[in-house]
């Protein structure tokens, strides 16, 4: 059981703060109700009956709530009443050490994690629906999440933030999503999370530090040696180590840049078709955006700028490169080493370009290369790249070609092997094929097709492929709106025969 060492953490911290509390109200209690006992009383008849142990225990009970009955059985004689003074005045004091050992537990960071553990332990540990474990929620996996939502998937979210753990609480998901602030990377939050689980389907690492994400992927693999793994790597050597073990993906979202571009260039109906299939913004199939083809100025020959230089190199697009710390084997008659400003930008003939990447990693740099660039060249096609997902209002107003945000192009990459991964090899297949297939694919979904379709996966076998099992279908190809929740009851009795 997951919640076992968690529980047992929550009751040692516990019983370690509240032990001397305790034992000191039993102690003050004992001798009090004892010595009431002991002492001797008076009755009506002027006997001198002792109290027994129940009316002792029962006027020390009421008296420490202070309510007052009375005094019983019968009115006290002076040394009851002497004894009573003395034990009220001790009990006052048990109760304020002991309430003010519990205010001090509650506000102990230690007991507040353990108590967050175990509640987020038992939440997952009741979930019956299968679900998907995101090892970082920052812009990335806020974007899966949404989109994963949407898709009436649940999630469960682990992050070492704690203000992103709240800001989780206040989102308007579809679905509930628990989560957890703590090291991803330590064995006892993936079991936590469920990585055990029988319904977890996969654990998506998206943690900046790709160390990490490597740390996470190993320990997936020994816990869990079935489940699938997702792994956003962007270095070399981290991308080695994850491709040598089985059922991990390896998403590298400058390389995807990369394809998408030189997509843009070579086949834009193709690109278009991608980008309408996962639901981007302000995309239809009738129109598509056409970039230009000839020579292309990549400024930034970083990560990204080496894929796109790479593939448009690949795909026979000239290139111009200018980056600051371009070394001496990378200088070359295409390139420059510099700021890309206004005397770089006419050194690398912005002039006669078709296209400028604005590929750097600082989002102000880059806007300042776009401005400079629209001047010098008004009808040159711009990409850029966005690297915070905040500064998003001002990319759209710049009015690119082609913007690249890397934690949107990794989200939908991700959802889409979730929710759909025959898509991808789908794209593969449109793209190594003739332009023709291309144009009679995005021909018929513009004739039968208003908006981008709701993409699901299911499996069909034996009496599942008979034709009324297949009736759903018919609301996909037609356009038609389907039954509310039709087409995931039908899907979850599919799966579950």
């Amino acid at each position: 059981m997951a919640t076992t060492s968690d529980l047992g953490r929550v009751t040692s911290i516990l019983l370690r703060f509240m032990r001397g509390p305790i034992l000191l109200l039993v102690v003050v209690y004992g001798v009090g109700i004892i010595g009431m006992s002991l002492i001797p009383g008076q009755d009506a008849d002027g006997s001198a009956p002792p109290m027994s142990l129940f009316h002792s225990f029962y006027f020390f009970t009421y008296t420490a709530t202070t309510t007052g009955f009375g005094e019983i059985p019968y009115a006290f004689t002076d040394p009851q009443r002497l004894w009573a003074i003395f034990c009220l005045y001790m009990g006052v004091i048990a109760w304020l050490y002991a309430i003010g050992s519990i205010i001090k537990l509650i506000q102990n960071p230690h007991f507040i994690i353990a108590v967050a553990e175990n509640r987020f332990a038992r939440t997952v540990e009741a979930l019956k629906d299968p679900f998907i474990i995101i090892c970082g929620f920052g812009d990335t996996g806020s974007l899966l999440a949404r989109g994963l939502s949407d898709n009436l998937m649940n999630v469960v979210v682990i992050d070492a933030d704690p203000e992103r753990i709240k800001a989780l609480a206040m989102r308007d998901y579809r679905v509930k999503m628990p989560g957890l602030c703590g090291d991803a990377s330590v064995p006892k939050h993936l079991v936590d999370a469920g990585v055990k689980h029988p319904m977890c389907r996969a654990v998506v690492s998206l943690i900046p530090n790709e160390e990490l994400d490597l740390k996470i992927a190993v320990m997936t693999r020994f816990l869990n040696p079935d489940i699938r793994i997702i792994c956003r790597a962007t270095e070399t050597q981290q991308q080695e180590h994850l491709r040598h073990f089985e059922s991990v993906s390896v998403i590298d979202p400058f390389e995807l840049f990369g394809v998408q571009l030189c997509m843009a260039v070579t086949s834009p109906k193709l690109h278009n078709l991608s980008q309408w299939l996962v639901g981007a913004h302000s995309v239809d199939l009738a129109t598509h955006v056409t970039i230009p083809r000839g020579s292309w100025i990549i400024c930034g020959y970083g990560r990204m700028g080496r894929w796109l230089h790479k593939y448009l190199d690949s795909h026979g697009v000239s290139t111009v490169i200018i980056d600051p710390e371009l070394n001496d084997s990378e200088l070359s008659a295409g390139s420059i080493k510099g700021h890309a400003n206004y005397q770089t930008l006419k050194q690398a003939g912005i002039e006669h370009a078709v296209g400028l990447v604005a590929g750097t990693a600082n989002d102000s740099r880059n806007l300042q290369i776009l401005l400079s660039s629209a001047e010098l060249n008004p009808d040159i096609s711009l990409v850029v790249r966005q690297n915070h997902h905040e500064n998003e209002m001002v990319f759209k107003a710049a009015r690119v070609s082609l913007t690249m945000q890397p934690s949107l192009l990794t989200a939908r990459t991700i959802l889409l092997q979730l929710i759909s991964p025959l898509i991808q090899q789908f794209l593969q297949h449109l793209r190594s094929s003739e332009h023709q297939l291309t144009d009679r694919v995005v021909e018929q979904l513009r004739q039968t097709l208003a908006k981008s379709p709701h993409l699901w996966t299911t499996r069909l076998c034996g009496e599942d492929a008979m034709l009324n099992n297949l009736y759903p279908l018919n609301y996909l190809i037609t356009g038609l709106q389907p039954p509310k929740g039709y087409l995931l009851r039908w899907a979850y009795k599919a799966c579950q025969r």
